[in-house]
């Protein structure tokens, strides 16, 4: 399953995620955004199952923003994950 979101409040344009049939995250791409940062999140979350992905991310803020770009792939691919 492949799933694209627009995250809010980042500099970050659009996400998708590449979901197997286990919840795993086969692959993550971001557009927009801190290149070199987002490149190393979508490298760490490959092959996690996306619950932990979501428990690790949810929350992270971004200097005085109440949001980030890892905090909003967690909000998304949780909202993707409830409308299965």
């Amino acid at each position: 399953m492949v799933v694209e979101f627009r995250p809010r409040g980042v500099c970050s344009q659009l996400m998708r995620v590449e979901l197997d049939e286990d919840q795993v995250i086969r692959k993550m791409e971001v557009m927009g955004g801190c290149s070199g940062n987002l490149q190393g999140i979508s490298a760490l979350v490959k092959d996690m199952p996306a619950r932990e992905a979501i428990d690790r991310l949810k929350g992270i803020r971004c200097g005085f923003k109440d949001t980030s770009c890892p905090d909003q792939f967690a909000r998304g691919l949780e909202k993707a994950l409830a409308k299965e």
